[in-house]
């Protein structure tokens, strides 16, 4: 018993800190009971079935970007940097719905003058047309694996078919936040002529490439 107190004090521990380190089962004990919360939320996020589940956009995760050609000379690249939205995905039935609004007059191309014109009646009209708008319609899959989601734009008060194809998916439990999300990056092309924005033709150019990085979780 002295001996044991000689070691506890020597190693820096009280008695029942030393008995406690020493005792194997009360340890594992103390640390299942300090990892339980976590490991419950863990075990819960795995063990939810895939059946048709509502994610919220995560506007922190989500941008719009896109691209235009420069009068033959550069890319051009801009981002919008607000966002919101809705997932419904059922893997089982290979179905879903999304819809992901962009705040046009978040659009930011590192210039603000050309910001400010952008924003204008010749370009996004923010003003008139506050938001870009896709919706979906049809998610087309390989296997067990969502590949491209066919839907409509909707910019400029016109809609006009679109098409997606998702470069990257997953769904799961985000350890970070605790919560089941999706997230994918997908990207299309779009004819900014078609929804009546001519402004610059045909030296800006009118093919758009429309990138879109999302995340969305449960509530």
């Amino acid at each position: 018993m002295a001996g044991h107190q000689e070691l506890g004090n020597a190693s820096g521990f009280s008695k029942p800190e030393y008995d406690l380190a020493t005792n194997v089962p009360a340890l594992f004990r103390v640390l299942t009971a300090t990892m339980r919360p976590f490991l419950l939320a863990l075990l819960a996020g795995l063990a939810l079935p895939a059946a048709a589940a509502a994610y919220v956009v995560d506007p922190s995760h989500t941008y719009a970007t896109f691209e235009i050609d420069h009068m033959g000379f550069s890319t051009q690249r801009g981002q919008f940097e607000r966002t919101s939205g809705q997932i419904r995905y059922d893997q089982e039935a290979r179905t879903g719905q999304i819809e992901i609004r962009i705040d046009a007059a978040s659009l930011d191309t590192g210039f603000k003058l050309r910001d400010d014109v952008l924003r204008g009646s010749e370009w996004f009209n923010v003003e008139s047309f506050p938001d870009i708008i896709f919706r979906s319609q049809r998610l087309v899959f390989n296997e067990e694996r969502p590949i491209a989601v066919e839907g409509v734009l909707v910019m400029l008060g016109e809609t006009r078919p679109m098409r997606l194809d998702i470069a990257r998916f997953k769904c799961g439990l985000n350890l970070a936040v605790r919560k089941r999300g999706c997230g994918a990056d997908a990207q299309g092309m779009l004819r900014r002529s078609e929804f009546g924005m001519q402004t610059g033709l045909p030296f800006i150019g009118d093919e758009v490439r429309l990138r879109i990085q999302v995340e969305a979780y449960l509530p």
